[in-house]
């Protein structure tokens, strides 16, 4: 992964996805690796993944397959070994804070599931390693509230461990569990958000469900811890698959383009231990698988092309496992499915039933080996146990104890736990138990590990029959992982079982390079002048002009039926170099041709620029010749004509000028005689009237002096004083009369008047109340002498916004006020519920008084409205009033309803 990402391009979409894939491995290796005897970080899950890359060879995204991580490790592992990493780092390398929160202790010692005598691992730095973890599933783009889900799950699996039981007995006899101490399971169902009661009922009581019945059993203590261990082990693989899928969401392609696909299997290899159960089993079955596709794909496909290509071959033999790949997997009678049969059959079914139904049909198997078979030559074999069997796989014999086979293959988790889980307000948790949700019961009995393994291997080889392989093999120097240690023996024998002493011979004594005429042409046809640039007639025929005209030694090669074989790589590395130089010298030539195509170019592009630009610059001289030329005379033509214009223009003010000289002289002539006859008038006028005047007051003076002769002294001066005063001011305002226009102070007055009536109904314009008609505001005069017009406003803005209101009406609605007017008169003031009934609208004629005889008479014969109550026969004592109703109609409402006709 780091050599694909160092190789590929960059760029910030390329290093983001380079990143992703890169971080989705210490998030893998963290839940999925364990340290164990011959490795510190052993991968215990198989991994598959497909890189898929755009033409240029950038990454684009990526998908990954996992296969069945080994969660047994999760109860129980050899000594000398750790659990998986991810137990180790959180409690190392989690703040007190986390810790706190995920009901954990730092001390190894607290937890059953880890082991004590490794937990420590020189040069590992758990705490370290887990802040890696952290920032890794950050990069791959794990939400914080996920990571704390995940870290939650594994908190809780490690306190599951812890979980124990005693024995108590029922009345009826039976035993039965109980936990030892429930503030574990407290804690777990704080971290899970289960309630504490179903979770502990789930481990104390089993349901078992067949059509319609149910029937509830006890669990007793072995089958508590069964539950227990069952429940870890489902929620960490669970918990292990959910992390590929959401890793998966991260690093897939975004993008729907063309792309070509790179897949890198890193999967478990061979085990041989000193007790190998079910687990090695399943996995060297694995390794079987992948060793025959090897030799599918390497030793008998290379010999089988050679003898279809009529290659001069000699057969190299070589051992091939499909004996053993059926022993296990054939599905009437290999080992594989007799364990399934076994689980399902029913009865009791024990590990020791088991091996006696191997010994049974693959007795006479020569891979298989047991002591209690029919084949009598193992009888007397001290290093078979009885309780085992043995198979011979192509790395070697390998010891199976029989011990956990069945419980393992079933690994059954109780309908009760899964129900149990799938309550949890974990969202995480709940996600993980599908099954438990109890409108999706499902009675068909889940599929067996060994059934569920068998099916992905069976995916990933047709997965892997699909690419074009290449193999890199891992030899182990030394069992002690140590630097500059070589142990003889034991590299052969990785040697030997790999197959590697066949798959060399196959290749010195055949073709290093092989490839189809049509592409080998294509790519080296430039080394021939025959066959450059095209070669017209079957490919074939041009590759041996091809390497006849390049000299190759006819014993370096040899001519198949639709491929050419080379034996040797450096025949082909000549030919590569060759090639390059070829490439070279093409390039060179079309550099040469392209550069003398775009200097002819670029010169008859400037020989055209030239000439255009010429053109264009003699149209421009012209062009402003002529634009010169044309301003030139409209500038003499201009001074000429203004010279004419203003010459005329002097002529006619002259003219002008004494025309106006002579009616100005004339009208001040004419004025002056005017004012003089005027000021003549004027003086004769006021002689006369001061004549008349003095006469007057001469006369009234003489008279009043008569009449009031017996007057006191001083009202007579008095008089004189104030007619004295009155003649002066009469004499002053005829002498200053001529000075002011005679109607000035009137038309002053109707000015301001008339801008103070025009502010005033700008003003009331802007401060009209509303237009309903209960509204009874109104704006304040702002002067005094506006009072009645200001009332007479109100009024008529009051009428014009009833009639606005009453035009609203219809017909009906018109008829329903004329009857509230009636009533109103009738009852207003006059009775306690009358105001409380305003609001309500008449029932109309429901006492259907037009069907009453006497009604229609009376109607008949009388033409105006008719007001009719209704008879009162009863008398109801209420709220101190009497009230009367007829038994035969219905009870009046609240207030009183009046018919109008």
């Amino acid at each position: 992964m780091s050599y694909v990402a160092a190789v590929c391009g960059k760029g910030a979409e390329v290093n983001q996805v380079k990143e992703q894939l890169l971080q989705s491995n210490p998030v893998l290796e963290a839940f999925g690796n364990a340290k164990t005897v011959r490795n510190d970080n052993s991968s215990r899950f198989g991994k598959y993944m497909d890189i898929e890359f755009d033409f240029k060879g950038d990454p684009l995204g990526g998908v990954i397959s996992n296969f069945l991580v080994k969660k047994f490790r999760i109860l129980k592992h050899p000594r000398g070994e750790r659990n998986f990493h991810v137990f180790y780092q959180l409690l190392s390398g989690a703040s007190e804070e986390l810790l706190n929160k995920l009901k954990l202790e730092r001390d190894f010692s607290k937890y059953n599931y880890l082991s004590l005598d490794s937990a420590k691992v020189n040069g590992v730095d758990d705490a370290a390693n887990f802040r890696t973890v952290r920032n890794a599933m950050q990069i791959v783009g794990f939400m914080d509230h996920e990571a704390e889900s995940v870290l939650a799950v594994v908190a809780a699996v490690l306190k599951l461990g812890n979980i124990e039981f005693k024995p108590e007995s029922r009345v009826n006899g039976l035993d039965e569990s109980k936990i030892k101490d429930k503030n574990e399971l407290k804690e777990i169902c704080e971290l899970t958000g289960i309630d504490q009661s179903v979770l502990e009922r789930a481990f104390s009581f089993r349901t078992v469900e067949a059509k319609q019945e149910k029937v509830s059993t006890t669990l007793n203590v072995a089958q508590a811890y069964y539950a227990r261990d069952a429940l870890a082990k489902n929620l960490y693989s669970r918990l292990f698959s959910w992390l590929v899928n959401r890793i998966n969401e991260s690093i897939k392609a975004q993008t729907k383009v063309r792309k070509k696909v790179m897949g890198v299997l890193d999967i478990y290899g061979f085990e041989i231990f000193e007790d190998n159960s079910f687990e090695q089993f399943i996995i060297n079955y694995c390794n079987e698988k992948l060793q025959q596709i090897f030799i599918e794909l390497t030793l008998k496909e290379e010999q089988e092309e050679y003898i279809r290509e009529d290659i001069e071959w000699t057969h190299i033999d070589y051992f091939n496992n499909a004996i053993i790949c059926d022993l296990i997997e054939n599905n009437t009678n290999g080992i594989l499915a007799m364990l399934d049969e076994e689980c399902l059959r029913p009865g009791t079914v024990t590990d020791e039933t088991f091996l006696e139904k191997l010994n049974q049909v693959c007795a006479t198997h020569q891979h298989f080996e047991s002591r209690m078979s029919k084949c009598s030559r193992f009888l007397n074999d001290t290093s078979l146990p009885h309780s085992c069997f043995r198979i011979q796989h192509y790395a070697g014999k390998v010891l199976y104890q029989v011990e956990g086979f069945v419980d393992k293959n079933n690994d059954l988790l109780y309908r009760d736990l899964s129900q149990a889980m799938w309550k949890a307000s974990h969202a995480l948790i709940k996600s993980l138990f599908p099954e438990g949700n109890p409108a999706k019961i499902n009675l068909k009995r889940p599929p067996t590990a060994g059934s569920q393994f068998k099916a992905s291997v069976a995916t990933l080889m047709k997965n892997l029959q699909t690419k074009n392989p290449n193999y890199i093999r891992c030899i182990k120097p030394n069992d002690k992982k140590a630097a500059h240690i070589f142990t003889e023996a034991l590299v052969c024998h990785q040697i030997r079982y790999l197959g590697l002493l066949e798959n060399v011979r196959v290749r010195r004594a055949g073709y290093a390079f092989r490839q189809a005429y049509e592409p080998c042409l294509e790519r080296y046809k430039m080394l021939c002048k025959q066959t450059w640039p095209h070669w017209k007639g079957p490919a074939r025929s041009g590759v041996e002009v091809l390497f006849n005209e390049l000299e190759i030694p006819v014993e370096e090669y040899s001519f198949g039926r639709s491929k050419i074989f080379i034996r040797n790589p450096r025949t082909l590395f000549k030919l590569e170099d060759l090639r390059k130089q070829r490439l070279e010298d093409l390039a060179t030539l079309i550099q040469k041709i392209y550069r003398g195509w775009k200097c002819r170019t670029h010169f008859l592009l400037m020989k055209k620029s030239q000439i255009v630009i010429a053109a264009w610059y003699r149209r421009y001289a012209q062009q402003k010749r002529y634009q010169q030329t044309k301003s030139s005379a409209l500038v003499i033509q201009s001074y000429i004509r203004g010279w004419k214009a203003r010459k005329i223009l002097r002529e006619l003010k002259h003219q002008k000028r004494c025309k106006e000289a002579v009616t100005t002289i004339a009208a001040y002539w004419h004025g002056t005689q005017a004012r003089r006859e005027l000021r003549r008038l004027k003086e004769e006028a006021r002689n006369k009237h001061a004549i008349a005047v003095i006469w007057a007051y001469w006369l009234g003076s003489k008279a009043r002096r008569e009449l009031k002769r017996l007057k006191e002294e001083a009202r007579r001066k008095h008089a004189v004083a104030v007619i004295w005063a009155y003649w002066l001011g009469l004499k002053v305002r005829r002498e200053y009369r001529k000075f002011f226009r005679a109607n000035a102070g009137k038309k002053i007055y109707e000015f301001t008047l008339q801008r103070i009536v025009q502010k005033y109904f700008l003003e009331m314009k802007n401060k009209m109340p509303s237009l309903s008609p209960i509204d009874k505001n109104w704006p304040s005069r702002p002067y005094l002498f506006l009072d009645s017009t200001h009332k007479e406003l109100k009024r008529i803005f009051h009428l014009w916004r009833c009639k606005k209101y009453r035009d609203q009406f219809t017909d009906q609605q018109k008829l329903i006020y004329e009857e509230k007017l009636e009533a109103s008169e009738l009852f207003k003031d006059k009775k306690a519920l009358y105001p409380s009934s305003v609001g309500q609208p008449f029932q109309g004629a429901y006492l259907e008084i037009n069907k009453n005889p006497k009604y229609k008479k009376l109607k008949d014969a009388i033409e105006e409205k008719i007001i009719i109550a209704e008879v009162v026969n009863k008398i109801n004592r209420a709220n101190g009033k009497v009230k009367f109703w007829d038994y035969r109609r219905p009870p009046p409402r609240p207030a009183s309803f009046l018919y109008f006709f």
